[in-house]
């Protein structure tokens, strides 16, 4: 192993807080500090897929462990739901040149949803965070880091609209409902991922894309993707309007709920008419 591979987990530290320290480093800073996310004494599973959102949290934190006047403790888990071999080594491969410390488990789920069928996308989802929650409670963490980002929140918000007849996205944090004492967070909610695939290739990484079997079996599962609609949707509207994306995510910070007709309750669900107060 030569020398530039032996600084490469240096090299790649460095990139976060020099290069894209204005696009990456100051918005995962920002979000951390404005949603308050990470408190003292807190111990976090930064949970790696394998994908460059991930890999590139895991790398954030670290940094972050490194300078915060926060002390808080880390621990790298990687899930494997059933990735082929090839898979399994490219994630391998990559946390070890980076020096990350893993905690490496498997789990049936591309089985049980290749089984199940149906919407394959929605029940895969639901279990790795079950599974993700579970491990990390029985390693001692009270939060789970997940790499969802600033595209994914502002998509979500147009599929729900779209797709669902409900406005709604994802949080920054939020308790687990099923795991007593558990949060996730999402401490990259305001890094785009324009600047995520920036740096992954400045940094030479190959990633996982989607490494589920369902998608092997089948390469236009991916394409006929909703949220692929949407991101093409978004694009498009950003030629005609280039702050479009910061616009929806802002947005979602400044509802105007004095204009809105109705809404869900989120303690108990019950429906409300503006017509209660009209």
């Amino acid at each position: 192993m030569g020398k530039r591979e032996l600084e490469k987990h240096i090299e790649v530290q460095r990139s976060i807080i020099k290069k894209y320290r204005k696009s990456i480093w100051n918005n995962f800073v920002a979000a951390v500090q404005e949603y308050e996310l990470i408190k003292e004494n807190d111990k976090i599973a930064v949970c790696i897929s394998g994908g460059k959102d991930s890999v590139l949290l895991a790398c954030c934190m670290r940094q972050l462990q490194l300078h915060s006047n926060v002390p808080f403790s880390l621990v790298y888990l990687v899930m494997d739901p059933g990735y082929n071999s090839e898979n399994r080594k490219l994630i391998e491969k990559n946390v070890e040149t980076l020096r990350l410390d893993v905690n490496i488990f498997e789990s049936d789920i591309f089985e049980v949803t290749d089984r199940v069928g149906g919407a394959p996308c929605y029940l895969c989802a639901r279990m790795r965070r079950g599974f993700l929650y579970s491990k990390a409670k029985e390693l001692g963490c009270n939060k789970i880091a997940l790499g969802h980002h600033f595209n994914d929140v502002i998509e979500t918000v147009l599929m729900s609209m779209m797709y669902s007849s409900e406005i709604k996205t994802m949080l920054p944090k939020l308790h687990s409902t099923n795991f007593e004492g558990m949060e996730l967070i999402r401490p990259l909610y305001k890094v785009k991922e324009k600047d995520i695939i920036s740096w992954a290739e400045y940094n030479g990484f190959k990633f996982l894309q989607c490494a589920c079997k369902m998608t092997e079996k089948n390469s236009d599962l991916e394409l006929m993707s909703k949220r692929k609609e949407i991101k093409a949707l978004i694009e498009y509207i950003k030629t005609q309007n280039i702050e479009a994306d910061d616009n929806i995510f802002r947005s979602l910070h400044n509802v105007n709920l004095a204009t809105i007709p109705g809404w869900r309750d989120k303690d108990n669900g019950e429906t409300h008419s503006f017509l209660e107060w009209y």
